[in-house]
């Protein structure tokens, strides 16, 4: 039977990679459905690769700086659909960026937030109906830098996160991951017909985001773009979930990290803070 797989942040490094992965196997079908900014120069690189007949791709316009992009994503994406069930939402989309100047579209939010936590967590609920009557599972590409809020105090997320805070690139993506992971725990609890799961693909420096950071392929347990994305496909295809439902966060080495590491994001009351009602963040952004 061929899966469906909805993604955001395919048209480079890790999640081109991970895509391209599955379209090298034949043995089980996928229907894919990206959202890209670039349709045009992202569907040449796809229909560059010698992959088998089983599998369909469908691209469709998706900029995450802009949440009016992401409804008419959305929209698409459940016309496409159908009847059809959505097997997989692959939310692999990252921005590295410091908090200089206005937020997209007016928003009172920095670019590096809105593209790696807002608009993927208004993604979620705007296909929400599906999600929950096809039993998905909700793959969110998450990182260890989430451990690296800045001061250990998530009070400092209200300051660094804001439009033209100044905060500095590492800040705003460690707090930016931060606030993603919250996600992840929210819809764990707001969506229980489907699987949640967080996955790390490791410290992989040949990405664009990694790149900019200074990281090098001789620092210690630096991966390939390659083993980064197979790394990242483990959560595919994972059964071992731990009994302990707070287990969610799956990591590059294959092993489910304890608690104890990611602790801060069990607060419920921070959960709730930070993930918006899908009526919430269209009042906030002037979508309504």
């Amino acid at each position: 039977m061929t899966k469906t797989i909805v993604a955001t942040g395919t048209s480079s490094g890790l999640g081109f990679e991970a895509i391209k992965q599955l379209l090298q196997q034949s043995e089980q079908p996928y229907n894919f459905i990206l959202g890209v900014r670039d349709v045009a120069k992202v569907q040449a690189e796809y229909d560059s690769l010698n992959y088998s007949t089983n599998h369909t791709i469908t691209i469709y316009p998706l900029d995450l700086l802009s949440l009016k992009s992401v409804q008419s994503f959305a929209e698409k994406v459940l016309s496409k659909l159908g009847d059809k069930q959505l097997a997989y939402l692959f939310l692999c989309a990252g921005v590295l960026d410091g908090a200089n100047g206005p937020g997209p579209s007016g928003s009172q939010w920095c670019q590096g937030y809105v593209v790696n936590h807002l608009a993927q967590h208004y993604l979620v609920h705007l296909l929400r109906d599906a999600l929950a009557a096809s039993h998905s599972r909700v793959i969110v590409v998450s990182s260890g830098s989430i451990r690296s809020v800045r001061g250990q105090d998530p009070a400092t997320l209200d300051v660094d996160l804001k439009a033209n805070s100044k905060a500095g690139v590492r800040a705003i993506y460690s707090g930016s991951k931060f606030v993603q992971l919250l996600g992840a725990f929210y819809w764990r609890r707001e969506l229980p017909s489907c699987q949640v799961v967080a996955v790390s693909p490791g410290l992989i420096p040949s990405t664009k985001l990694a790149t900019s950071m200074g990281l090098t392929m001789d620092m210690p347990d630096a991966k390939s773009v390659i083993e980064g994305a197979q790394n990242l496909l483990r959560a595919f295809s994972v059964n071992d979930f731990p009994s302990d439902p707070e287990q969610i966060f799956l990591t590059s080495w294959g092993e489910w990290w304890p608690k104890d590491v990611y602790a801060m994001a069990l607060d419920t009351n921070l959960q709730t803070k930070w993930c918006l009602s899908r009526a919430e963040i269209e009042k906030a952004e002037g979508l309504v």
